[in-house]
């Protein structure tokens, strides 16, 4: 699958789905959206099973080539994902909620 063919969702348009995260830990804790599943990209083929289902996923990491990446290869595996346009930057910038695991101001 070629970059322009993975299917995309803008950070705005991420509503009521699952988003599954799959940066790396020190990311993760930097600053993150809510709710988000945590799953790191070479974790990913052995935590498939982790992935809740029954609503549609979209893939986010810190500007979108890993998450690029995890789509693709969870395509591949069956699972309808979509990649998150401009990642965690694209996520902040539009001004969506993100918190962290310090109460240092939260980075991505």
């Amino acid at each position: 699958m070629h970059p322009h063919e993975i299917p995309t969702v803008e950070p705005r348009e991420v509503v009521d789905e699952i988003l599954l995260d799959v940066r790396e830990d020190d990311e993760w804790a930097a600053g993150r959206a809510p709710h988000a599943v945590h799953i790191p990209l070479y974790d990913l083929p052995e935590r498939l099973a982790e992935i809740p289902e029954g609503r549609p996923l979209s893939v986010v990491c810190r500007v979108g080539g890993r998450s690029a990446q995890a789509t693709t290869w969870l395509r591949a595996q069956g699972v309808e994902a979509r990649n998150v346009r401009g990642g965690m930057l694209a996520w902040a910038a539009a001004g969506l909620p993100i918190e962290g695991d310090s109460d240092r101001a939260w980075i991505v």
